[in-house]
């Protein structure tokens, strides 16, 4: 399987080199250039099968370039050894009637990254092996919150390999913080920057396509790839869950094949929920794709109109990974509605550079409304749903997924649809303990491992022990550089130590 540019259909590589570059030298995303079909009989067959197996089966159409025995292997490290402390790495929970909740925070860092981050390293190394010579990986990731660590974990003292991560100053959650701040690893680095995630993530964009930084990095033996969910290495996992999802629906006798669900994802960047239109697009049966934002509601604004528009007020909330007015991994999916016109996305990236917005065709617009419901809500109604949630069904959401659980309940009393749900579930709620002790009790102290402790007391239930103890690691990265390029770039050099 081929892979081109979302802006240059001319190129094509291979996933592995997809993998290893990360982004395009023209700014545009890779994307495979066929998308794998699959029967009924394919996903009759992958129930019978564990997690780790319905991935390889998954994961072996799209990644080609690895015979079965290495790909196997890669999944069997990112998934086993105890990494996930559940057995089916991401279980799926009945909350009531048809709603259940697709928990994907099993993992090391207690978020959804670490499904695809996990695996991902792996994926890298392999792909490095095929493609560069003599040359170290330098890994920049912009975050807005859970990408960075579980990225960091993820890359964490892998040889070959260094790692840069920048997060918004005041944009993440104070445990967020202290996860990345207090990071292990001999070959990782952290900087946060004044400013949000779109300006971290500009910066790191910027640094990535500058001639001037490839030309030292040549100079040095390096070579830049991403962690995010612009790196095709990223999104593929992210397909496997939806799969997993479904199979776990037929196991329990809640569907029956060929029985469509539809799914939820609380998202900013538009990648969680990408992985969802693939799967669909290879043969899921899903009903409706439903895009659940917080106040940073542009995917709702374009879902609706089909204008993107981030000229708005930028609000930090209590879902600060969704907090993006630049949902990069938006660009391939209208790229696939443009029927692969690299022109025509190059002319909408280039207004939206030019001018913060674009209007698709009306006739794009009426396919992204077809296949997707937005909705948003806010904080007091986030905060609202967490408590309403626990209360109702003893079911603890942390911020980002009870956003998805009031979106989908607008969607019900507007359409009145009662098809069975799919909720993906990005984090812990002890991730964002503070938020969620203040909706169940009203009130919560100033001190995140002190509200950490509360809300144990208060549901009985036991926070992940690699949350609890951060209290106790020292601080190991302190560092703020602005959000200027030349700044992001200098600090660069200076953990290269170039």
């Amino acid at each position: 399987m081929d892979y081109t540019s979302t802006r240059d259909t001319k190129k094509r590589i291979t996933s592995a080199e997809a993998i290893t570059r990360g982004i395009s030298s023209d700014g545009g995303l890779f994307v495979p250039t066929s998308v794998p079909t699959v029967s009924l009989q394919f996903i009759d067959d992958l129930k019978e099968l564990g997690y780790q197996d319905r991935a390889k089966k998954i994961l072996g159409l799209y990644l080609e370039d690895f015979d079965e025995d290495e790909l196997s292997d890669y999944v069997d490290n990112a998934y086993g050894n105890g990494k996930f402390s559940s057995a089916a790495v991401a279980p799926v929970v009945n909350i009531h009637d048809n709603v259940n909740i697709l928990e994907l925070w099993h993992g090391p860092t207690c978020a959804f990254k670490d499904m695809a981050l996990q695996l991902l390293p792996y994926l890298l190394k392999g792909s490095a092996k095929r493609t560069l010579k003599n040359k170290d990986i330098v890994i920049l990731v912009a975050t807005s919150g859970d990408t960075g660590k579980a990225a960091l974990e993820g890359f964490k003292d892998v040889d070959g390999t260094k790692i840069l991560v920048f997060y918004p100053n005041s944009g993440v959650s104070p445990m967020q913080q202290r996860q990345m701040q207090t990071q292990e690893g001999s070959n990782v680095g952290v900087c946060s920057v004044n400013g949000n995630f779109d300006d971290a993530q500009t910066g790191v964009k910027a640094i990535f396509t500058d001639e001037e930084t490839k030309k030292v990095f040549d100079e040095n033996n390096l070579v830049f790839s991403s962690a995010n969910s612009i790196n095709w290495g990223r999104l593929v996992p992210q397909i496997v869950y939806y799969f997993s999802a479904y199979c776990d629906l037929l196991n329990k006798d809640q569907i029956s094949l060929g029985e469509k669900i539809n799914i939820v994802v609380p998202t900013g960047n538009f990648g969680n929920i990408l992985a969802a239109n693939y799967a669909v697009r290879m043969g899921l049966p899903v009903n409706k794709l439903i895009c659940a934002s917080n106040s940073n509601n542009v995917l709702t604004d374009f879902i609706n109109t089909g204008v993107y528009d981030r000229n708005r007020k930028f609000y930090s909330t209590i879902s600060p990974s969704m907090d993006i007015l630049i949902s990069s991994n938006l660009e391939r999916l209208i790229f696939t509605l443009y029927g692969g016109d690299d022109e025509e996305v190059r002319k909408l990236y280039s207004s939206l550079k030019e001018t913060g917005k674009f209007a698709v065709s009306d006739e794009v617009h009426k396919a992204v409304a077809d296949r997707f419901y937005g909705g948003f809500c806010s904080d007091d109604e986030t905060m609202a749903t967490i408590k309403e949630t626990y209360d109702k069904f003893g079911y603890l959401a942390d911020t980002h997924t009870s956003v998805a659980i009031k979106v989908l309940n607008d969607y019900v009393k507007k359409t009145g649809d009662d098809t069975p749900v799919v909720i993906a579930s990005t984090a812990s709620p002890f991730k964002f303990c503070t938020s969620v002790m203040t909706a169940l009790n009203g009130h919560a102290g100033s001190d995140d491992f002190e509200n950490l402790s509360e809300l144990e007391k208060l549901t009985g239930i036991k926070a992940p022990t690699q949350l609890s103890s951060l209290k106790d690691k020292p601080i190991r990265f302190n560092i703020n550089c602005g959000n200027d390029i030349d700044s992001m770039r200098k600090v660069v050099f200076g953990m290269l130590k170039i």
